[in-house]
């Protein structure tokens, strides 16, 4: 299993004071293979973390996305610059038109938090490319009912940390069924061949705090 948190925020997010080198040391020590800093609104505000790839490249993959916020609820993008598509507050259609024209992929995050989810529509929206669901910020009857409706629209599901702390980052993550590069990243994502893996629930059923399943 290559395991790779795929929803991390640090100070770049506007709403965290999390030193996003903070937060790869975290990854290290808690044995990803990768993370993902989706900040809000703005793929080019993480740009800065392209730097940590260089300083630990040996050790774990840095990726980029960006979580947006489309009319309906939160998405995270991956493989597109936002920025550059000029997309601002869109509706989850267009966002999803746009992306796949770009090459990336959307998938809706914490599909059952109220307020900023897209909740019910998911079961109508066309071309996501998996729900996140798995979300370390997430009640655990959020994260249920989201694998579930996952399951049902046989779509894959994922999970991430969605850390705002350096302390939260790994607590659900990604398990890739291959080693993932930054230049299979988006075809892997596409292809479906992984699972969300919430780790709190491990401590709940086994009481190995911080063991990841494998």
């Amino acid at each position: 299993m290559f395991r790779i948190d795929l929803h991390v925020h640090s100070f770049f997010s506007g709403d965290s004071n999390a030193d996003p080198e903070e937060a790869v040391v975290r990854a290290i020590e808690k044995g990803l293979d990768g993370i993902v800093f989706t900040e809000h609104y703005f793929f080019g505000v993480s740009e800065p973390v392209e730097v940590l790839k260089e300083k630990y490249g040996d050790k774990i993959r840095i990726f980029r996305g960006v979580e947006f916020p489309s009319y309906e609820g939160h998405c995270l993008v991956y493989g597109a610059d936002t920025d550059k598509l000029l997309l601002k507050h869109v509706p989850v259609d267009e966002l999803i038109r746009v992306v796949h024209n770009a090459g990336g992929v959307v998938i809706p995050s914490h599909p059952y938090r109220r307020g900023t989810s897209l909740g019910e529509l998911i079961r109508s929206v066309k071309g996501i490319c998996a729900l996140e669901g798995y979300n370390g910020c997430n009640m655990p009857v959020m994260n249920d009912q989201a694998v579930a409706v996952a399951m049902e629209l046989n779509l894959p599901y994922t999970g991430g940390s969605d850390a705002h702390l350096p302390s939260e980052v790994g607590l659900c993550f990604t398990g890739f069924q291959e080693v993932v590069t930054y230049d299979n990243f988006i075809d892997l994502l596409k292809a479906g061949k992984y699972q969300g893996v919430d780790t709190r629930r491990h401590v709940r059923k086994t009481g190995l705090f911080g063991a990841f399943p494998r």
